[in-house]
């Protein structure tokens, strides 16, 4: 089972507000636009929010214990208009409630990616990701 596959299977299982209700090729745009096909864009997405001046943020998704909130605003900042543009059509929203979704959604999604406190390589990345769907 390819990553893509298991991300989105995460995304429903936990009743993800940024694809609930979604079909199944829809989710598979939403996640490629994010994350990429195979979770590649997970430390760019990551870098780009801490460059964003959200790093204390990204670090508490990362880390163990409360994650710190995301907003919308905070989102549109650091995605840029082209990204949230296209997540937006994919999501069949406007801009700003894909927005809303994408900062209501991104923390937890990062937590469950990155248990240890760290983003895994993309091997440990798909063990993990199999991992949370045996739970």
């Amino acid at each position: 089972m390819g990553i893509l596959t298991l991300i989105k299977w995460i995304f429903r299982l936990f009743r993800n507000p940024l694809t609930r209700g979604m079909s199944s090729k829809a989710v598979t745009g939403v996640i490629d636009n994010l994350l990429g096909e195979k979770g590649e864009k997970l430390p760019g997405l990551l870098s780009k929010l801490t460059t964003g001046g959200l790093g204390d943020t990204v670090q508490s998704w990362i880390a163990k214990g409360k994650n710190k909130s995301l907003s919308a605003d905070e989102v549109k900042s650091v995605l840029g208009s082209e990204s949230l543009t296209g997540l937006a059509s994919q999501l069949g929203t406007s801009e700003d409630k894909a927005a809303s979704k994408v900062a209501k959604s991104l923390p937890q999604l990062i937590n469950e990616l990155t248990p240890d406190g760290e983003v895994p390589d993309q091997q440990t990345l798909s063990q993990r990701l199999a991992e949370m769907l045996k739970r």
